[in-house]
């Protein structure tokens, strides 16, 4: 299960891809004419000033083993996510401010029990969310964070153009220096906003594909409703 968990934030991490990358500059010329590093400041720059985004990734380890999220998020303190690991069930999550509900499924919540050994809480929990201080949140615990960083890191290349959920776009290749084979794969809009819209990561260890869409659309995030919910706190 933890294995899973820091799954989660590796996909969270490293589809945003590391330290920020030099040479930012602005204007308005045409993708085509513009630097590989031009054209990553421009994404994440448009990305950074977003009043909401969707994010889809999908990640498979090198023994198999897979994980998708899918999150919708204003960037800084609401948000929504859902986790599902193909061996390990589904945890739905909810965060508004300081709070965080959370809902596993029945197979998830079978495998924790199992694990932690508290199956009188499980007739409680079951189908219901689970309310707790979103401060009590830790690294690798399979909970997102709302805020997503969007920078670059290393030497970029420019690369082919392609169409990426009907959008025109240009890739942008970046190696990763700290694994030997690793590489990322940036795939940003040439019409219209220069959007981040796809980020690909090919690893020794791992292989994460991230989407991009609903860029600035409304958001709608309300906590469940209050008989749906349990005290984290009681089950402690």
């Amino acid at each position: 299960m933890r294995t899973a968990m820091i799954a989660l934030r590796a996909v969270l991490v490293c589809s945003a891809a590391g330290a920020a990358l030099t040479g930012c500059s602005g204007g308005s010329t045409a993708p085509a004419e513009r630097s590989a590093g031009q054209l990553l400041d421009d994404a994440n720059r448009t990305m950074s000033a977003l009043g909401s985004v969707t994010v889809d990734a999908d990640t498979v380890s090198a023994s198999g083993s897979r994980l998708t999220t899918h999150m919708t998020t204003d960037l800084k303190s609401k948000c929504t996510n859902r986790a599902e690991w193909a061996a390990a069930g589904t945890l739905e999550q909810i965060r508004i401010g300081d709070t965080d509900y959370v809902r596993p499924d029945a197979a998830y919540l079978k495998a924790y029990l199992e694990k932690t050994r508290r199956d009188a809480e499980g007739s409680g929990v079951q189908g219901r969310w689970i309310k707790s201080p979103s401060s009590r949140a830790q690294p690798g615990d399979g909970l997102a964070s709302c805020p997503y960083s969007f920078t670059s890191f290393g030497e970029a290349d420019k690369g082919h153009a392609v169409s990426v959920g009907g959008r025109k776009a240009i890739e942008v290749e970046v190696h990763d220096r700290s694994e030997r084979n690793g590489s990322f794969t940036f795939s940003i809009a040439t019409e219209g906003k220069p959007y981040l819209l796809k980020v690909s990561y090919r690893g020794t260890d791992y292989e994460t594909n991230t989407s991009f869409s609903g860029f600035d659309e409304p958001l709608a995030i309300r906590p469940p409703a209050a008989a749906d919910v349990v005290d984290g706190a009681e089950l402690s």
